[in-house]
């Protein structure tokens, strides 16, 4: 799933919201607009991936100042998220929608999933990571998806520590990497894009077929491959390089303040999660307003702590930790929306053919 251990870890010291979880609010007065009719009372279905967590004290503050009570429905990862979306479209599920990300946005917007909303709250930074311009999803967070390594265990067997794409499919790093599945893994699909943003078209398929011959190991999802097959987790598997996050090496500090692990930089692709208005909310009005509350500082501010990912927002402190463990890369590879929209399944079929046959 699109997203790490480290999250439960957040949820177990902050009360997180959870699937079809209804937060009662105050009682608010807004104005009606957008194609849809509006309802009289003032509350928001969010619909987002299953990582989504936030402090208790921060919604509640939300819902007391806004009159808006939030409801959360909770709909798979990324990719579950936005299948739900497109299938919903015609009688949407929800009001917004959060998590979306870069790798399927131009699916969503594509659908027709989104309406146009500008939120005042843009210009403070997540315009800069806009998925077009449409004005229909507003960034929240910065996820970039960046090959992980197990620095003792390479260390302990006096070997280096590749860098690049290109390092990867050298003999001596045979049988190491541990990679997610593209076609039901959100950091997996960002992994392939990313070879294909830095090794072009003609260069990927040749790339992949040399990582196949030099052992890579394919998985469905995140959690197994993370979990169970990387070294540097608490699982501790059998593998010392993992495709997982810029920010996942904050979460393995040893007692001496060193991290375990570290993130190979020149291997990053630059993953934004979104949030908008669904196409045919009931409750625009109110939804705007929820879109701005995640585009908050409030909200931005605890990001970092409870998801593990990188504020949209500028002038937002990371935790301590960050600043060494877990820099956000300068920079990450990334692919136009509209060449992703016109070629992601070619490129996952292509890549089905060549890795698993």
């Amino acid at each position: 799933m699109i997203r790490r251990t480290m999250i439960a870890a957040a949820a177990a010291s902050a009360l997180a919201l959870v699937a079809g979880c209804s937060l009662s609010g105050g009682s608010g007065s807004s104005s009606s607009s957008g194609n849809s009719p509006q309802s009289t009372d003032h509350s928001v279905t969010l619909v987002t991936h299953d990582s989504f967590v936030v402090k208790q004290e921060v919604i509640d503050e939300f819902q007391r100042s806004s009159g808006i009570k939030v409801t959360v429905l909770k709909s798979g990862d990324a990719g579950a998220l936005t299948n739900k979306l497109v299938l919903t479209k015609g009688n949407p599920i929800g009001d917004a929608a959060y998590g979306v990300d870069s790798t399927f946005a131009s699916r969503a917007l594509g659908e027709g999933v989104f309406q146009e909303y500008q939120s005042p709250e843009g210009d403070k930074g997540p315009q800069r990571y806009a998925a077009d311009g449409s004005h229909k999803l507003s960034a929240v967070d910065v996820g970039d998806v960046c090959v992980n390594v197990d620095t003792g265990w390479f260390a302990a067997k006096n070997l280096p520590e590749p860098k690049t794409y290109q390092d990867l499919a050298d003999p001596k790093y045979r049988d190491l990497l541990v990679v997610e599945d593209p076609a039901t893994s959100s950091p997996g699909l960002a992994f392939l894009f990313g070879s294909i943003g830095k090794l072009g078209e003609s260069g990927w398929t040749d790339y992949w077929t040399k990582l196949k011959a030099n052992g890579v190991k394919v998985v469905s999802g995140w959690e197994e491959a993370y979990n169970q097959d990387f070294s540097g987790s608490a699982g501790k598997g059998p593998r010392p390089i993992v495709v997982s996050y810029a920010s996942s090496p904050a979460a393995e500090i040893g007692q001496d303040g060193t991290p375990r692990t570290k993130a190979l930089l020149d291997t990053c692709y630059r993953q934004v999660e979104y949030a908008g208005v669904l196409s045919g909310a009931k409750h625009v009005d109110d939804a705007k307003k929820v879109v701005d509350f995640l585009l908050s500082e409030k909200f931005q501010a605890q990001v970092a702590d409870q998801m593990y990912v990188y504020p949209a927002r500028e002038g937002v402190a990371l935790p301590e930790a960050w600043t060494k463990a877990a820099p956000l890369p300068k920079d990450s590879a990334a692919l136009p929306a509209d060449k992703i929209q016109a070629n992601r399944e070619h490129w996952v079929q292509q890549w089905r053919t060549l890795v698993q046959g």
